[in-house]
């Protein structure tokens, strides 16, 4: 019986193995479709009785305006184009926040996002903080620093039922991600942290300067060089 269970657990980790790596693969050259947290919200428009909003509309990184990559890396992961998926020093700062009290801070980087968005639910537990590292690590090795931004800013949610550059920039400015100013692009970025409750345009005195701090992030970053 307990060589079983045993063989049960050791086919269906090698099934998660096989199966993770292929989709990890796979997405290397298709766009990302959807993303559980797409699925999350229909839901949650459903049970709350409301239409479900959903405007997602995948762009190649070719035609995503740099102001937007380099906004992302000012606001969310300043050494992006440095680590290895992981930034140890946020971490370590985040934790020494988090556990004095402050504001909650994650230290994830736009890698591990990437990873969480993509493959795993929302919320927080052990399991989820191992697979997404888990996934780090394949995304780093197999799409690399370029294919890891496209997908991150196709994928993520940047506005109430906005996902994705094109869309966020279609909703808050009325333009294409392609044509995005730096500070319409740092006025996207700024309300990362919360899409659903801040606003990119006509933004509280608390988002301008967010957009502020970021523009001028931005313009230590230099030419992207993936």
């Amino acid at each position: 019986m307990i060589r079983k269970i045993f063989r049960w657990i050791w086919k269906a980790m090698l099934w998660f193995f096989g199966l993770s790596i292929l989709s990890v693969i796979i997405f290397k050259w298709v766009p990302v479709p959807f993303t559980p947290l797409m699925i999350t919200r229909i839901i949650e428009f459903k049970l709350d009785g409301k239409d479900a909003i959903f405007s997602h509309d995948w762009e190649s990184i070719e035609n995503i305006s740099p102001n937007l990559q380099k906004a992302v890396i000012a606001s969310e992961d300043g050494n992006f184009l440095k680590h290895s998926g992981f930034d140890f020093k946020a971490m370590q700062k985040a934790y020494k926040n988090n556990s004095k009290g402050k504001k909650l801070k994650g230290g994830s980087t736009i890698s591990q996002q990437t990873a969480k968005n993509v493959f795993l639910w929302q919320g927080r537990s052990y399991l989820r903080k191992g697979l997404e590292a888990y996934f780090t690590v394949l995304i780093e090795l197999i799409w690399g620093k370029e294919r890891i931004m496209e997908v991150y800013l196709n994928s993520i949610e940047m506005g109430n039922g906005v996902y994705g550059a094109q869309q966020a920039s279609r909703h808050w400015y009325s333009t294409t991600a392609k044509e995005l100013t730096p500070r319409e692009a740092a006025g996207i970025a700024a309300i990362l942290p919360n899409p659903r409750k801040f606003k990119a345009s006509n933004s509280s005195s608390y988002i301008n300067k967010r957009k502020e701090k970021i523009m001028r992030g931005m313009r230590h970053i230099g030419k992207l060089e993936y």
